[in-house]
């Protein structure tokens, strides 16, 4: 779940190379559409946005993945990668004062992409695409 912001203007920027990995992006917050339509009419970064904006007002969805605050109707800054199957592969959750990384969440998804292509193969640490990847084994035990 992407918050209004820097977030998802720089997720806007950054949409065709999700799209690339036959990824999508959803925003997900708490606001109704009638806000987001608001924003996207009145934000020049907002309007930049080509993917599903999703309102859940309710808070449904935010509860679902655990992001939900219901002391304060708000949810906390999530980003989740799913795969095609419906398994979470990788999820982070902030707290609304910090930011995320668009480049890290697209790192996260080419790994998440490579290992589902390339089965027993683990994507070590700081991987990035054309990098070493392992096969676990217990040849490796004690060596990592």
């Amino acid at each position: 779940m992407l918050k209004i912001g820097q977030k998802l203007e720089e997720a806007a920027d950054n949409h065709e190379k999700f799209k690339e990995l036959n990824a999508e992006i959803l925003s997900v917050s708490t606001d109704t559409v009638f806000v987001h339509k608001a924003w996207h009419d009145n934000s020049k970064a907002i309007s930049k946005i080509k993917f599903p904006m999703l309102a859940d007002p309710t808070g449904k969805l935010c509860r679902e993945f655990g992001t939900y605050i219901d002391e304060e109707g708000l949810s906390l800054r999530g980003s989740f990668i799913v795969d095609p199957d419906g398994v979470l592969k990788a999820y982070e959750i902030h707290d609304n004062s910090l930011g995320r990384n668009t480049k890290e969440l697209l790192r996260k998804l080419q790994a998440a992409k490579f290992i589902r292509e390339n089965k027993g193969q683990v994507c070590p640490v700081s991987w990035e695409p054309g990098k070493k990847t392992l096969k676990p084994g217990l040849d490796l035990v004690g060596k990592i």
